[in-house]
């Protein structure tokens, strides 16, 4: 299947100022969803750009620095435990998204987000479900939500060091069901998930 064509028939503009998008964190049980938008600069390619999910952390770590030296224009965004919570997951990235591309210091002509849904944008956009293996602005940023969340991860495990979050990443493991029945619920929770709701009714 040749993508090039596949794109073009979806009306992506090699020569337009496009922005991708991504997102991360959509199935932990703890902290904001992360959202990403960037825009690559032409004239500076970038190798290896791939989902970040079939990235080592090592090559992750050092794309993301590179897409932050290189692209014309990144924005990372979130959208917190208390909005989701208000919200619903669906509807907090969408939100996350939107302020990802806000947050561009450039306007892009196009947006491109990864997956089968579009966020309220003032600029064009069009959804491209496995995205971050199709086009390298959403591969990078998806590369950027990742790192940004797993950061996130590592600097909550310093606070509650007993929940193991630098290791599971927020989601359901064994180690941090267990943590949850024992030490409870932090602040940082998501109180709607199900298995979060489950620990604080008890």
């Amino acid at each position: 299947m040749n993508h090039q064509l596949t794109l073009e028939r979806l009306g992506f503009d090699p020569q337009a100022l496009a922005a991708g998008v991504d997102e991360a964190g959509r199935g932990p049980l703890v902290g904001p969803v992360m959202a990403a938008a960037v825009i690559l600069d032409p004239a500076q390619p970038i190798k290896g750009l791939a989902d970040s999910k079939k990235l080592t952390p090592q090559k992750r770590a050092r794309l993301d620095l590179e897409i932050r030296s290189k692209a014309l224009a990144f924005c990372v965004a979130q959208a917190s435990a208390e909005e989701i919570d208000q919200l619903n997951i669906l509807q907090a990235t969408m939100l996350a998204m939107t302020r990802a591309v806000q947050g561009l210091n450039i306007t892009p002509s196009q947006v491109w987000v990864d997956g089968n849904r579009v966020p309220v944008l003032s600029v064009p956009a069009q959804a491209l479900v496995k995205g971050d293996s199709l086009l390298d602005c959403i591969s990078a940023a998806s590369i950027l939500a990742k790192v940004s969340r797993d950061q996130w991860c590592q600097a909550i495990d310093l606070q509650y060091p007993q929940y193991g979050f630098a290791q599971h990443k927020g989601y359901g493991t064994k180690l941090h069901m267990d943590a949850l029945s024992t030490f409870g619920a932090t602040p940082l929770h998501r109180r709607s998930f199900a298995p979060v709701a489950a620990v604080l009714k008890k």
